[in-house]
């Protein structure tokens, strides 16, 4: 299988980090995809540009993060990421939608500042770095919640991939009163797949 990346994408991030969680770097390549830029050879592989993307061995294309990951997790029967039953399940996905939403808006706020500065929006700036202060405050209290602290998981890994943004919007500084989160991350970012994957800058 191909799955199609770039270095600096939080998204294609988490399916990297399911690659090497599941053990299966044997079967999936990385391949560095041209993004942003006209006429890319990426997009007549994926039309709609966007990483990641995953080429099955049948030659099917998956995109977006969690189909991905969730795909591969499934890859051997043995799903490691899968949600838990009943309520459990739900508070799992409501942190998760808490995570996403985080990530979504450092994903806006990182691909505005890589922008001319004549062509950048400051309202959009100034948007996602309150959001992410907001959000920064509210993962203080969440990550006691005991599903932070068990068996990784995709809140775990998006939540990680989110603050990992840190490396590449230099304005994104979330760590300064946040003692719980800032132990949190450490720990979850000194795992080897996530430090394999770290973004440029980190």
């Amino acid at each position: 299988m191909k799955l199609y990346v770039t270095p600096g994408s939080p998204y294609a991030r988490m399916a990297r980090i399911v690659v090497i969680e599941k053990g299966l770097e044997s079967r999936v390549g990385i391949i560095a995809a041209q993004t942003r830029r006209a006429n890319s050879p990426y997009y007549d592989i994926n039309p709609s540009g966007r990483v990641p993307y995953l080429v099955r061995d049948d030659g099917v294309g998956l995109e977006e993060s969690a189909v991905i990951c969730a795909y591969l997790d499934h890859l051997d029967g043995n799903p490691a990421f899968k949600l838990p039953a009943g309520e459990p399940g739900w508070a799992a996905r409501r942190l998760e939608a808490l995570a996403r939403s985080m990530l979504d808006g450092l994903a806006v706020w990182s691909r505005e500042i890589l922008r001319p500065l004549s062509e950048r929006s400051p309202t959009v700036v100034q948007h996602e770095a309150d959001r992410s202060r907001r959000m920064a405050d509210l993962w203080e209290s969440e990550i006691d919640h005991p599903l932070m602290h068990g068996a990784l998981s995709m809140v775990q890994v998006t939540l990680a991939c989110a603050l990992g943004l840190e490396a590449r919007v230099p304005e994104f500084r979330w760590r300064p009163g946040h003692p719980k989160l800032c132990h949190w991350f450490d720990r979850i970012a000194a795992r080897p797949s996530f430090a394999a994957t770290a973004p440029p800058g980190a």
